[in-house]
């Protein structure tokens, strides 16, 4: 009996080792069998009908076999009744063997797709590429060299900003128009009359002509007090919300807008994120306090923030201002500024930082009266976006420019300044003209 049961042993041993020896055999052999379908897959294929695609042919006819030659293999049966691809093996029975799927993108046709340094792309008839930029292999059937692949950028570039995006309030009012507006109209207006729109506090058919209907009568009282401001800065607000525009920018009837310059610094950033654009006048942050009331869950709570001067004008995306359109539109942007008990501009700068906690995004190309306007140099006039002028002390804080006019004629000098930037305006002197 013991010498039975020893071979019994001896014959089961030598049946698994037989077993086992087969299925590495077999093994190797596939692991052959798809060395060669995919060293052909990648490197072509010479032979069969020379109309047809030999990658389609390789790929298409061989796929059912590799999937239940694999299946027999690792799974132990194949065929008909056997138990086909192992668990967390994918298998598209629909597979193109024209489109190599890449490892970013595979939607642009017999191209290499844009922000890719090491992709397989779609492959024309023969010209299957694929490998890095700089690997020897990347070239067709017929030898031809792959040009390397585009240096790749982490950021995608903001949208392309022009003109048109834009809506551009200049906050006025009625004893000014015939001196500061007037200016306006003569100088960057006409860079931008379908853009700019003034917001005043009484109608004035002269200058709605000369600014084709573009002047808003905001309802606003007359003056330059809180409550009259921000009532207008509402109004713009709310103005750009019905419009279909990308930016909003607010100045001063007292700016001069460098309109070209104002396109180009917008082109940088992108309107569909939040974005609070221009330039404080105070060296460190506002404190305020708010109410202590009751009722008032901030009970002398200080707060802290920025704003952008709205002498010097700012700009605000309109993925923000669609934020601020619950807490800002309908006439709540006064009440915002009642409760805080400050101008338009820090009412907007309390809105935004504040409330929202979007920060204020610095450009030092705006500038306002608050500022000595001698310091900018002519040589950078084309790279600010705006100016301003103010008489104090009795004397003009005014840019120093060459453009034709005299002090007498030009004491806030924005019509020399719009000459020296836009020489061949019909106002500037024939002189300048001829520079």
């Amino acid at each position: 009996m013991r010498c039975i049961r020893k071979k019994m042993t001896l014959l089961y041993t030598a049946t698994y080792r037989y077993k086992r020896a087969l299925q590495t055999m077999t093994a190797g052999v596939f692991l052959i069998y798809m060395t060669l379908v995919l060293y052909q897959n990648v490197y072509g294929y010479d032979g069969g009908d020379g109309g047809a695609d030999p990658d389609r042919a390789i790929v298409g006819d061989n796929l059912q076999d590799l999937q239940s030659f694999g299946a027999m293999m690792l799974g132990g049966g194949g065929g008909a009744g056997g138990g086909g691809v192992p668990p967390g093996v994918p298998v598209d029975p629909a597979i193109d063997a024209s489109v190599v799927i890449s490892k970013r993108d595979n939607s642009a046709p017999y191209g290499r797709a844009d922000y890719s340094e090491n992709e397989l792309v779609r492959a024309d008839m023969n010209k299957l590429v694929t490998g890095p930029g700089e690997d020897p292999r990347r070239r067709t059937l017929d030898g031809h060299r792959i040009p390397p692949p585009p240096a790749v950028t982490g950021t995608p570039k903001p949208p392309t900003t022009e003109l048109d995006d834009l809506l551009i309030s200049v906050k006025t009012t009625k004893s000014y128009h015939d001196t500061r507006l007037e200016m306006i109209i003569k100088t960057w207006y006409q860079l931008a009359k379908e853009q700019t729109w003034f917001f005043t506090d009484t109608e004035d058919p002269h200058y709605q002509q000369l600014t084709n209907n573009h002047m808003v009568n905001t309802n606003c009282s007359q003056g330059h007090f809180r409550k009259a401001l921000c009532c207008k800065m509402g109004k713009e607000f709310e103005f750009f919300l019905d419009s279909a525009k990308k930016w909003w920018c607010h100045f001063d009837d007292d700016n001069y807008v460098n309109v070209p310059r104002l396109v180009r610094m917008l082109d940088d950033y992108n309107p569909t994120q939040d974005w609070y654009l221009g330039k404080p006048s105070i060296s460190s942050p506002l404190e305020i306090f708010l109410d202590s009331t009751k009722t008032s869950t901030e009970v002398n709570k200080k707060v802290t923030f920025w704003f952008a001067t709205g002498g010097a004008g700012f700009c605000v995306s309109r993925a923000l201002a669609l934020k601020m359109m619950p807490i800002a539109a309908s006439g709540k942007f006064v009440a915002i500024g009642d409760k805080i008990r400050f101008p338009d501009d820090v009412t907007m700068g309390f809105l935004i930082e504040h409330i929202l906690k979007v920060p204020l995004t610095v450009i030092d190309a705006f500038h306002s009266h608050l500022e000595p306007m001698e310091f900018i140099r002519p040589e950078t006039f084309h790279d600010q976006v705006s100016f301003s002028y103010a008489r104090m002390r009795n004397e003009w804080n005014v840019v120093k420019v060459d453009g034709g006019f005299d002090l007498k004629t030009d004491p806030k000098r924005i019509y020399s300044l719009h000459c020296y930037l836009y020489p061949f305006f019909s106002i500037c002197p024939k002189s300048i003209r001829r520079r």
